[in-house]
């Protein structure tokens, strides 16, 4: 189960280069239900979501770099391609911060996973995000990966 809050950021964070970072591109084969591929550095994965906006069934599973080439090919829509930066913000939390490249570069997103929904809605944001936007679907990658250009 996936539990995670999403944020719109307005304004990066100055010292964002000091953080651990990965280099991001996937695509959706299917987004009813959404399955995805993803190319995370070196790591090459198929992921099956549920519906659901805040709290959803996730699965992962590897790929190779063939299979990944493979399906690729086969994708529906746009290729997402990001900069994710993960930040801590206290022993249990990450912020994944999500900086787009062409064609959504002036995206920015923030996502917190959290171990349960309790935790989830009790979540107080950093000053430095922007709206929340979790209970927007318009805000999913798969959603993105649909938008006309």
């Amino acid at each position: 189960m996936e539990i995670e809050r999403k944020f719109l950021i307005p304004k990066l964070p100055d010292n964002l280069e000091s953080y651990t970072f990965h280099l991001i591109e996937q695509g959706y084969l299917c987004t009813d239900p959404v399955v995805r591929i993803r190319r995370q550095d070196d790591d090459y994965i198929l992921t099956y979501k549920g519906k659901g906006l805040m709290c959803r069934e996730e699965y992962n599973l590897p790929l190779n770099q063939e299979a990944y080439q493979h399906l690729k090919e086969k994708i529906d829509g746009n290729l997402i391609s990001k900069k994710r930066y993960l930040i801590p913000i206290d022993h249990e939390l990450t912020i994944e911060l999500d900086v787009f490249h062409a064609p959504f570069e002036t995206l920015r997103l923030a996502e917190v996973e959290f171990p349960s929904e309790d935790a989830a809605n009790a979540f107080v944001p950093p000053a430095w995000f922007g709206t929340d936007v979790t209970m927007d679907g318009h805000y999913h990658n798969s959603y993105l990966s649909k938008v006309s250009l």
